[in-house]
């Protein structure tokens, strides 16, 4: 990996982002449309494997053959789902980026980003004081080509880093704050898991308007999953061919 030093917000880190897959982008960049459910897939996999139709329907949970046009097709090797809109709108975005070298929002920043920002320092200091650990700012992280990124809250040790949040959508605080549920973000930590190479990361909410009751900071660690970063990593890389794709179609005019 490579660490840019820069101030997150500012324009160096607004630039060093400029055409990279980020963390915070990566349920988006894998979200797709139109593909098979975990049923479908496991008894399309069983049947393309050799294993009779009836004992495939049961290992995958069907109490009858299933009938579907999506497993026909998939069993006859056609090419199953496509990338939602909300992908390819920003695998375009990132392609124009690449050819500009510039954020195409010209580093725009919503409220709820500057507040996460200017929030943000309070919200390590509550870290560190509820762990006695140091965390350390990183910046920027990216791979080595530059083509997936992070933008990594704080690095801990060895072993660990941080990610801080401010929401104050009530759902997205009730699950965290009552369920310690963060799969909202849970593709970000454990990509910045893998692009950081460490071991667990720390999900903390900062919430002021609690502060109160005691409960402005709740910790949730997550540990690295190997499993959901190799699937992951899979869904990026053929993100980024996608990426690829709309560069080359926005440069064939290039002499």
């Amino acid at each position: 990996m490579r660490i840019i030093e820069c101030t997150q917000g500012g324009e160096d880190w607004h630039k060093a982002r400029s055409g990279c897959i980020t963390a915070s982008m990566f349920a988006t960049a894998r979200k797709k449309v139109g593909e098979l459910d975990e049923r479908q897939q496991k008894f399309v996999s069983l049947r393309l494997s050799g294993i009779p139709e009836k004992d495939a329907a049961y290992a995958a949970g069907y109490k009858a053959l299933p009938k579907s046009d999506i497993i026909t097709r998939a069993l006859d090797g056609e090419k199953i789902g496509d990338w939602s809109d909300a992908s390819k709108n920003y695998a375009f975005r990132l392609a124009i980026e690449r050819i500009s070298g510039e954020p195409l929002d010209e580093g725009f920043e919503t409220w709820s980003m500057r507040r996460g920002r200017d929030l943000e320092p309070d919200a390590r200091m509550e870290h560190e004081a509820l762990t006695g650990l140091f965390v350390k700012r990183a910046g920027f992280v990216t791979t080595d080509d530059g083509i997936f990124g992070a933008s990594a809250d704080g690095l801990i040790g060895e072993d660990g880093g941080s990610e801080y949040k401010c929401f104050l959508a009530p759902d997205k605080l009730r699950a965290i704050l009552l369920e310690s549920d963060v799969s909202d973000v849970i593709e970000q930590a454990q990509g910045c898991m893998w692009l950081c190479g460490r071991k667990w990361w720390h999900v903390g909410l900062y919430c002021p308007a609690l502060a109160s009751a005691g409960r402005q900071f709740t910790l949730v660690e997550v540990s690295r999953d190997d499993t959901f970063i190799e699937s992951m990593e899979r869904d990026l890389v053929d993100f980024a061919v996608l990426v690829d794709q709309y560069e080359a179609a926005l440069r064939r005019n290039e002499a």
